[in-house]
C-alpha cells in the first residue's frame, strides 16, 4: 500500500526496498527535491518550530508529535493553537508564543489534557515527548476513566445532515508532498454532530489513511469524555495524605539499586514540600521495600488515603518508570502511567514527576509551592547519581557503607563544587562515621562542621545543613546555644523535616528540659510513626527522666516494629538495668553485640554473669583491658555503680577529651548518679557547658 502522509522523508537508506535496486536513491532524491533548507513546507498553524523556521535537517518524527498537539489542543476548544492574523503572524507565534491554555476556551478540559498538549507544543524537540507511543499510553490513561461513554454517546442524537458544527472547524490535512504548503487553501468542513457519525464518514472518506483515522477516534472519544471526566474530577476529594513506596527496581542488576531508592526518597522529599499534603517519610516507608504488601493493609497502617508504587527499569543509557496511584481504602487504581526517559535528562524528568503527581492528587499549589516543588541542588546529572548512590550506603549506617558514601559525595561535589545539598550530606556521614566509632571525633567532626558551613554558604536557607551543625556543634563543640539556634531554623525553613525535631529532641535531653524534648519527639514521631530512631531516643530520653515503665514499653514498641535493630536492645538493657531486672538486662546488651557483629562480646558478657552475676559481669564491663572492648564512657558508668567513682572520673576525663558523643548525656544519665556530688564530676559538667 502507498499511504500519503503529507511531508516526509526518508530518515537512512533503506536496501532491498522492493524488486529495484535503486529505489532508495530514488527515495532521497524527492526529498532533496521537496525539502530544500531554508524553504518551510508543511500547513502553516500545524507546523513545528522547526518546520517554521526552515530547519530541515533537525526536523524528524518530533515535528510530528508538535502537529499532533495543534490538532489535539484544537479538538478540545475549537481553536487554531497558534492562530495569527495573517501567515507570518502565525509562524512568528508558533516560534515564539507560549503554550495555549485549554482552560481559557473550555473551562471543562481536565487539567492533564494540558499537560499532554504542553509537552507536544514544546518549542525545542528535546523537550517534547519523544515517542508517539508515550502520548498514546497517557492518551489511553485518561480514556481508561472513560467508562460509560460508549452510553453516554448512544444517547446523543445527531443532528440533521448539512449543519455545521459551531466555532472553527478541524483540518485533518493529508496533502501531498507535491502541494504548496503556504498556499493551501483551508475548506470549511461540515459534519454531523454526532462524534460517531463523524468518526464514520471520516472512515469512509480516507480508507487508507488508517492513521488519521486512529488519531480522529482517539479525539472522539476524548472530545465526547471530557466533561464526564472533569466531572468526576471535580466531584473527587483531594487526597491529604500518600505514602510513596520504594520503587522496584526491575532492571536485573542490584548495582542500580541506588537508583530506585533515590528516585523514590527524592520524590518524597519534593512532595513533602506542599504544605497541604501529609508525605510519610523514607523511615515510614521503607521497611515494607520487598514485601507484598497490598494497599489496604499498609494505608490502614501508616494511615493514608493514598499509595503511589514504582517500578524502574534500566536499558543502557534509557530509563523506564512505571508509576501506579491507588485508593488506600478501596485498593482501586486512581492513576497509572508510564515514562521513557534519557539517564542525562534523570533531575528534568524527577520534576515532572512530582509535578504529575501533585496533579493527579488534586493538590492546589500556590507559586512558592511550585517553586519549591521544582526546586533542583544541581543541574548536573551525574552529580546527582553520585549523591543518590552517596545516599543509598548513608542509610546502611556502618563503618564500611559510611565510608562509601562519603567518598560518593565527596566525588558528586568534585563534579558540582556548587552542589550544597551534596556538602550537607557529607556533614552527615562524616558525623555518622564519628558516632558509629568509624573514625576518631577530632579526625571526622571539623570535616563535618567545615562541610554543613560550606552548604549554608551556598544555600543558607537549607535545613539539612542547619540541622546538621545542630548535631555537630552539640556533640564535638559542646555549644549547646548554638546547636538550638541551629535547630531552631532547621524547624522553621522545613517544619516537616523530622530529624530536625528529632536532633532538637536530643539535645533538649542534653540540657534536662524534659518536656521541651517530648515534645519534639512527638512532633518528629507525627511525621515520621514508624522511625526506628527517633522511636528509640525517644524512648532513652524517657528514660533518662526516670520515667522507666514508659521508656520500657518504648523501646518495646520500636522493637516490634524491627526485632534486629540493635541500637533498641542496648537502651532496652539499661532500662532493666535501672529496674533491677539484671539478667535480662545482660541478656539484651549480648544481644546487641550480636547484632552488631560482635560475637565474642556477647559470650563474654553471659559467661561474666554466668560465673559471677551482676557484680562479675559489672567488673569485666569496668577493665581498661577488657577483651569486650568498650568505650571509656560505658566503663565509667559500670565503675561508678561498683563505687570506684576514682576510675570513673578518670574514664570519663578520658572519653572527654576524646569528645566521645556520649559525654553529653552526663547530665542526666542514671548511671552516673553515684558521682553528682563530687566536685571533680561538677567540674567536668562545667567543661562540657552543663553545669547544674
Amino acid at each position: 500500500k502507498i499511504l500519503d502522509f503529507g511531508l516526509a522523508k526518508l530518515i537512512e537508506p533503506q536496501k532491498g526496498f522492493g524488486s529495484d535496486g535503486g529505489t532508495s536513491e530514488v527515495a532521497t532524491a524527492i526529498l532533496a527535491q521537496h525539502s530544500t533548507p531554508g524553504m518551510i513546507m508543511g500547513t502553516v498553524g500545524y507546523m513545528s518550530p522547526e518546520q517554521a523556521q526552515g530547519r530541515v535537517k533537525e526536523i524528524d518524527h518530533r515535528s510530528d508529535i508538535f502537529s499532533f498537539g495543534c490538532i489535539l489542543y484544537e479538538a478540545a476548544t475549537g481553536r487554531k493553537a497558534f492562530e495569527g492574523k495573517d501567515v507570518l503572524d502565525s509562524l512568528h507565534k508558533i516560534v515564539h508564543a507560549a503554550t495555549p491554555q485549554i482552560k481559557d476556551v473550555n473551562s471543562l478540559a481536565p487539567d492533564e489534557l494540558q499537560r499532554i498538549v504542553r509537552r507536544c507544543l514544546a518549542k525545542e524537540p528535546d523537550k517534547r515527548y519523544q515517542s508517539i507511543k508515550d502520548v498514546a499510553i497517557e492518551l489511553d490513561e485518561i480514556r481508561q476513566e472513560l467508562k460509560g461513554v460508549a452510553e453516554i454517546e448512544s444517547s446523543v442524537q445527531p443532528a440533521s445532515a448539512g449543519v455545521a458544527a459551531s466555532g472553527s472547524s478541524t483540518q485533518l490535512d493529508l496533502e501531498s508532498t507535491h502541494q504548496s504548503a503556504i498556499g493551501t487553501t483551508q475548506h470549511d468542513v461540515v459534519r454531523p454532530t454526532s462524534s460517531a457519525e463523524y468518526v464514520a464518514s471520516e472512515i469512509k472518506k480516507h480508507k487508507s489513511a488508517s492513521l488519521a483515522v486512529l488519531v480522529i477516534l482517539l479525539l472522539a472519544i476524548g472530545g465526547l469524555g471530557f466533561w464526564y471526566f472533569s466531572s468526576r474530577l471535580s466531584n473527587t476529594s483531594q487526597i491529604e495524605s500518600i505514602a510513596v513506596l520504594p520503587f522496584v527496581n526491575e532492571s536485573g542488576n542490584a548495582d542500580l539499586e541506588y537508583l530506585s531508592d533515590g528516585m523514590t526518597e527524592t520524590l518524597i522529599n519534593s512532595l513533602s514540600q506542599i504544605p497541604s499534603l501529609n508525605v510519610k517519610a523514607r523511615s515510614s516507608v521503607f521497611r515494607y521495600k520487598g514485601k507484598d504488601t497490598n494497599a489496604q493493609t499498609i494505608g490502614k497502617e501508616l494511615n493514608v488515603q493514598a499509595i503511589l508504587t514504582g517500578r524502574v527499569i534500566q536499558r543502557e543509557d534509557n530509563l523506564v518508570l512505571y508509576l501506579e496511584l491507588v485508593d488506600a481504602q478501596t485498593d482501586n487504581r486512581i492513576w497509572g502511567g508510564q515514562y521513557n526517559r534519557k539517564q542525562t535528562d534523570l533531575i528534568a524528568f524527577q520534576n515532572e514527576i512530582a509535578r504529575d503527581v501533585s496533579q493527579k492528587l488534586k493538590t492546589k499549589l500556590s507559586g512558592a509551592d511550585e517553586q519549591r516543588l521544582a526546586k533542583n541542588y544541581t543541574e548536573n546529572a551525574e552529580a546527582y547519581q553520585l549523591y543518590l548512590k552517596g545516599h543509598f550506603f548513608w542509610n546502611k549506617r556502618t563503618p564500611q557503607d559510611l565510608r562509601k558514601a562519603i567518598e560518593y559525595y565527596e566525588h558528586a561535589i568534585a563534579v558540582d563544587p556548587n552542589y550544597a545539598l551534596a556538602f550537607a550530606a557529607l556533614a552527615d556521614g562524616y558525623s555518622s562515621l564519628s558516632s558509629f566509632e568509624g573514625a576518631s571525633p577530632h579526625e571526622a567532626m571539623p570535616k563535618a562542621k567545615e562541610t554543613a558551613l560550606k552548604a549554608l554558604s551556598l544555600d543558607e536557607n537549607l535545613a539539612e545543613a542547619h540541622a546538621s551543625l545542630c548535631v555537630i556543634s552539640a556533640t564535638y563543640y559542646y555549644d549547646f546555644v548554638g546547636a538550638e539556634r541551629e535547630c531552631q531554623r532547621a524547624i522553621e525553613l522545613n517544619p516537616k523535616y523530622a530529624q530536625a525535631h528529632h536532633y532538637y529532641g536530643l539535645l533538649l535531653t542534653r540540657l534536662g528540659r524534659r518536656d521541651e524534648s517530648f515534645a519534639q519527639f512527638r512532633r518528629g514521631l507525627e511525621i515520621e510513626s514508624v522511625s526506628l530512631i527517633i522511636n528509640k531516643n525517644y524512648g532513652e530520653s524517657l528514660l533518662y527522666a526516670r520515667r522507666y515503665e514508659e521508656s520500657v514499653a518504648q523501646f518495646k514498641k520500636t522493637l516490634e516494629m524491627d526485632a534486629n535493630f540493635a541500637p533498641a536492645h542496648d537502651a532496652l538493657g539499661v532500662a532493666y538495668e535501672m529496674m533491677g531486672r539484671n539478667a535480662e538486662s545482660v541478656e539484651l546488651y549480648a544481644k546487641y553485640e550480636e547484632l552488631r557483629n560482635q560475637p565474642q562480646n556477647a559470650v563474654l558478657m553471659r559467661e561474666s554473669f554466668a560465673k559471677a552475676g551482676w557484680q562479675g559481669f559489672r567488673r569485666m564491663m569496668s577493665e581498661e583491658n577488657s577483651p569486650a572492648n568498650i568505650s571509656s564512657y560505658l566503663m565509667a558508668a559500670y565503675s561508678a555503680e561498683l563505687g570506684k567513682k576514682d576510675k570513673a572520673i578518670a574514664l570519663l576525663n578520658d572519653a572527654y577529651e576524646k569528645r566521645n558523643y556520649r559525654v553529653t548525656y552526663i547530665k542526666v544519665d542514671p548511671r552516673l548518679d553515684p558521682l553528682r556530688d563530687d566536685p571533680r564530676f561538677q567540674d567536668l559538667l562545667r567543661r562540657v557547658g552543663l553545669a547544674q
